[in-house]
């Protein structure tokens, strides 16, 4: 394990990434903006391949079964679409009827469905809306409310909201396997290349991610650790020796691998994760795919450099082009960010 050395997290370009780490924001898009200009013929043909891919995908709507427009009607500025991405992602990992039918009731009763109905020009959108509305009248119905004696709208309510809930739960398991199916490619890693295999095309590469993130305890980090090992030899048989650029890669988080990957706990972060982090980049190079690190809160920021840095000068991984970085491009840091990551690369010959 190599640990960054003082002058390191003291270089200029490191300064330069901290530097604009509270840098007003404002100074930062003029610097930008003033930068941001193309000859005439470079801004054309950007207009044009713009226009193609755009007029590409409006094409391919109907083949989606409408899905694209769901998801620009019930989108996640608006608290449906919160609502909806939230069961999209729990309710199939729920395994009893009861948690599923309270989740149903949280995220589908109380929200206000019939503000968007008609609001899209797609069938599809709007009779899902028009269901989505229903249930959630339906599953809305508070059966622990008192009735006034003799009161048979109540009564029929309640009868409709218990005898119902097994119908709407079968509807929207279906329902949120189909929506999850545009976020989430498989249940376990074996599942996600099977899926990949199927629609394998020479001009699309994958980079699995492995939901679930960060760990709270060691057990967590343990569990963490085991499932990316396995994940990562099981994507190198897949990729069948096609390399870290043309083969399928891996994103890992490095919250999941410690329970205080923080800045607090620094030194423990860099003599515990970064040996295991390590440990699985090797396995990646053994297997000559492509391993991201991905990112984390804008606050951890800082701290990941030293990791990478550690992780990138480890001589084991001498000669591997596999070792990426997501860099969140809507970020204050992100342009010193590159400029530090390019001079990484060639100290470290990547």
């Amino acid at each position: 394990m190599i640990l960054p050395t003082g002058s390191d997290q003291a270089s200029p370009l490191r300064r330069a990434v901290r530097a604009v780490t509270h840098a007003d924001e404002t100074e930062i898009v003029r610097a930008l903006a003033r930068e941001a200009t193309l000859p005439n013929a470079t801004r054309e043909r950007i207009h044009d391949l713009a226009y193609r891919l755009t007029a590409s995908l409006r094409a391919t709507e109907a083949e989606s079964g409408g899905l694209d427009a769901f998801m620009q009607t019930f989108a996640l500025s608006t608290r449906e679409g919160v609502a909806l991405m939230c069961l999209a992602e729990a309710l199939l990992r729920i395994p009893d009827d009861e948690t599923v039918d309270r989740l149903i009731r949280d995220k589908i009763g109380g929200v206000d469905w019939q503000q968007h109905i008609g609001a899209s020009d797609s069938l599809f959108v709007n009779a899902s809306t028009w269901g989505l509305m229903l249930t959630g009248r339906l599953v809305g119905l508070d059966d622990e409310n008192d009735e006034a004696p003799g009161d048979l709208g109540g009564l029929l309510g309640r009868f409709l909201a218990r005898s119902g809930e097994p119908v709407v739960r079968a509807a929207l398991t279906h329902a949120m396997r189909i929506l999850g199916g545009q976020f989430v490619t498989g249940r376990t890693i074996e599942e996600a290349l099977a899926r990949a295999s199927d629609n394998e095309r020479p001009d699309v590469r994958y980079s699995y991610d492995m939901l679930g993130e960060a760990a709270y305890t060691q057990a967590d980090a343990d569990r963490y650790f085991d499932a990316y090992r396995h994940a990562i030899e099981s994507v190198s048989a897949a990729a069948n020796g096609a390399g870290p650029i043309d083969g399928p890669g891996i994103s890992i988080k490095l919250s999941a691998l410690h329970p205080r990957y923080e800045f607090s706990q620094a030194n423990r972060v860099m003599t515990e994760l970064v040996p295991r982090l390590q440990k699985l980049a090797e396995i990646a190079a053994a297997g000559n795919i492509g391993l991201t690190i991905d990112a984390e809160e804008a606050e951890r920021l800082d701290l990941s450099l030293d990791v990478i840095e550690a992780l990138s000068g480890a001589p084991s991984l001498a000669g591997w082009n596999g070792l990426g970085v997501a860099v969140q491009a809507y970020q204050k840091r992100a342009r010193p960010l590159i400029d530090w990551l390019a001079d990484l690369a060639a100290r470290h010959s990547r």
